[in-house]
């Protein structure tokens, strides 16, 4: 009897558990296209705000999810001005107070250079596997491509959105959209990426669109120029001495 039991309870359970694996297998092959070991990427953010909008160029290195630094190019007001984050540290360098602050606590929730991200959003690379409970909520076509919709809840405490909701391409394994939720159920920001290309054997979208849904403006558009993956990038990239060379 007791045998009987629990061989009902498996087959009770089993298609909950298959769901979990598959959308872990999921993200796991989401995170080997988005994740690398380190990047060079140079991008345009446009910020489209309620009555203007302006482009800002930079130039970003990466080395895991622990160490990055990005310096700005243009426009003249922006160019110079350098950041620097080494684990959950962040540092900004202003060339024109010649000044390096740490940028910490409630600042991290400020947005950066008044676009849709903020310093929390440009903090947390760490991978969503570890981050994240996930299942398979459905499938959907986006676009003309078809998504495995996943519900994704937090594991851990520290995190910006308790809950997130990922449309992935089944076929490249790229995500297409994505929202992200308060813990109160409020929609915080919705994210869309296209332009999917393949670049040194992975598929990357080089085109990524930031709402904050609390924000006026349609939106931060990311237009990725260059991308270069497992470069050379020298350590001495990631000190605070590297923000005012």
């Amino acid at each position: 009897m007791k045998i009987i039991f629990i061989f009902t309870l498996f087959l009770l359970l089993s298609p909950a558990l298959v769901q979990q694996n598959d959308a872990n297998a999921i993200l796991r092959k989401v995170e080997q296209n988005m994740s690398s070991d380190n990047r060079v990427f140079e991008s345009e953010m446009t910020i489209r705000g309620k009555r203007n909008s302006r482009t800002i160029t930079s130039r970003s290195y990466s080395v895991g999810d622990k160490k990055s630094f990005t310096e700005y190019l243009s426009p003249a007001r922006e160019a110079g001005t350098k950041m620097l984050k080494l684990e959950n540290q962040l540092w900004i360098y202003s060339p024109s107070t010649d000044r390096t602050i740490q940028i910490s606590g409630h600042l991290l929730r400020q947005s950066v250079m008044g676009s849709d991200l903020s310093y929390e959003d440009m903090m947390d690379d760490r991978k969503i596997t570890d981050v994240y409970s996930a299942k398979v909520a459905g499938e959907e076509t986006l676009d003309g491509r078809k998504t495995w919709v996943l519900e994704l809840t937090a594991k851990v405490a520290d995190l910006a959105y308790h809950r997130r909701k990922m449309w992935v391409d089944a076929e490249r394994y790229v995500p297409l959209k994505e929202e992200l939720y308060a813990k109160s159920g409020q929609l915080l920001k919705r994210t869309t990426l296209s332009n999917v290309q393949k670049i040194q054997g992975r598929w990357f979208p080089l085109n990524v669109v930031y709402k904050d849904m609390l924000k006026a403006g349609e939106g931060t558009e990311f237009k990725m120029t260059s991308v270069k993956f497992n470069q050379d990038i020298p350590a001495s990239m990631f000190t605070k001495a590297a923000l005012k060379q």
